[in-house]
């Protein structure tokens, strides 16, 4: 049994020592069957979390509908506004009473430093604010969970790493198909060498399906009176407001997202990643369409790209080549293929293997192998990675069960953070088209073009920190 709390600690206090001590051992404490406490039905408190979200609307609110068994404490979001009308379309009625219940804020800083009963927080702002808002709720003791991509910057990727090292504290990516059955059986057939080595791999995407390629609005709009422009911004420089970067179209906008591949990445090139046992690339090559915005500002991403990594030998695996493609783009179809099936144009993963193909679509879903013989020979290969309970819809409880000690988190920082920093490495690349980036993911530095490295990291605007 857990050990008992001095006399002195309030019941609040003795509550957020349990649960972060459940971040740093969840050996070290035994939580008593709700059952035995209490009989069927009952819910102890050391059962429940208390979440609050940054980012409330839109896929925060597709997170928190997930979390309803917990106690949703408070939200904070620069347009409550636009929360408002993401709850409203929902029919999810348990997901509109915790939101009724829960205190508002438009600044997740005055929040955190505010309300003392939050044990861990979801995060599911626009990409350019998740690490200064992931960096202070760790630095805290919360728990954090991340939409992806993790970070806007590869710096920013570092930084949350090192952070939740030193915190202990339980973390998880918004990369829900690296909770799925199929993820896993994606693995095992990959590393009981089914399709053979694997020395080539492409991974491509429909996005973006949001405006890119285009130069800054002209004019200036009146801000909507409940939003709070300036937390919108965060740490990113100044611009006057415009209808065209809230609530949706910021992705495409190089203030705020990191465009497709930093989007989709997290869901594509999550597979190969993990299943071939893949970390920093050696080497990064990217070619585009024109960016948007006047004499080379670069204000929005290009409508399509490509990017090529290389992997070094890892083991018994050899050097791997991966080739990105987004805005339409597609890789060439495998001779394997039989003509009856298609490429999903929407997005997929082939991994080229020297006895045939692996193929799936998004999330990990749908994995097939060619020829189709690959798929009787290899059908009862052994389960040797642990399945989530309830699978991708799961991920969200999966975090939340890792916070109890329960079980462990399946995308956790130590993991996501790697991932991502791949991802935007590709980003980067695109300000150097045609030229191969060699990378010394050690130093974390572009050794054969030094002045791509300011690429890496960005400066935040007065009164943002990531510290």
């Amino acid at each position: 049994m857990m050990k008992k709390q001095p006399k002195q600690k309030g019941k609040a206090m003795q509550r957020r020592d349990f649960l972060k001590g459940s971040a740093m051992s969840a050996a070290s404490f035994m939580i008593v069957p709700r059952h035995v406490i209490g009989g069927k039905g009952y819910k102890a408190p050391s059962d429940t979390v208390n979440v609050a979200a940054i980012g409330a609307g839109g896929m925060g609110a597709s997170n928190m509908s997930r979390l309803t068994s917990q106690n949703i404490v408070a939200l904070a979001d620069c347009d409550h506004n636009w929360v408002r009308e993401s709850v409203s379309r929902d029919s999810r009625a348990d997901l509109r009473a915790a939101y009724e219940k829960a205190k508002w804020y438009k600044d997740f800083r005055e929040m955190l430093e505010n309300q003392k009963d939050i044990d861990a927080v979801v995060i599911a702002t626009p990409d350019h604010v998740h690490a200064a808002a992931a960096n202070m709720a760790m630095k805290m003791g919360k728990h954090v969970y991340v939409q992806k991509p993790l970070t806007y910057t590869v710096h920013e990727a570092r930084t949350l790493r090192k952070t939740a090292q030193e915190t202990g504290v339980v973390t998880q990516m918004g990369n829900q198909g690296h909770s799925s059955d199929d993820a896993r059986r994606i693995n095992e057939w990959i590393q009981a060498g089914a399709i053979g080595p694997v020395r080539k791999v492409h991974v491509w995407t429909n996005r973006p399906i949001w405006p890119q390629g285009i130069d800054r609005p002209e004019g200036k709009a009146k801000v909507p009176k409940d939003l709070a422009w300036d937390i919108f911004l965060g740490p990113a420089p100044y611009v006057e407001y415009s209808p065209e970067y809230h609530p949706f179209a910021w992705r495409g906008w190089t203030d705020y997202g990191v465009g497709a591949l930093g989007d989709m990445g997290a869901h594509l090139i999550d597979h190969p990643y993990w299943a071939l046992g893949l970390d920093y690339p050696d080497t990064v090559e990217a070619s585009s369409t024109p960016w948007g915005g006047e004499d080379d500002s670069k204000v929005s991403y290009p409508l399509a790209t490509t990017v090529h990594y290389t992997f070094p030998a890892r083991g018994m695996y050899p050097e791997v080549e991966m080739h990105w493609y987004d805005g339409g783009l597609m890789p060439s179809r495998p001779s394997v293929l039989p003509d009856e099936v298609k490429l999903d144009r929407g997005g997929g993963v082939i991994f080229e293997g020297e006895k045939g193909i692996l193929m799936h679509e998004t999330y990990g879903s749908n994995p097939q192998m060619y020829p189709q013989s690959l798929m009787q020979e290899y059908a009862d290969v052994p389960q040797t990675y642990e399945r989530i309970e309830g699978g991708r819809d799961a991920h969200e409880m999966n975090w939340i069960r890792a916070i109890l000690g329960e079980e462990k988190a399946c995308s956790p920082f130590e993991y996501a953070a790697p991932l991502t920093e791949t991802m935007l490495l590709g980003v980067v690349a695109l300000h150097t088209p045609g030229e191969t980036l060699r990378y010394d993911g050690k130093k974390m530095e572009f050794t054969n073009k030094p002045e791509a490295n300011k690429h890496l990291s960005r400066d935040y605007r007065d009164g943002w920190t990531l510290s």
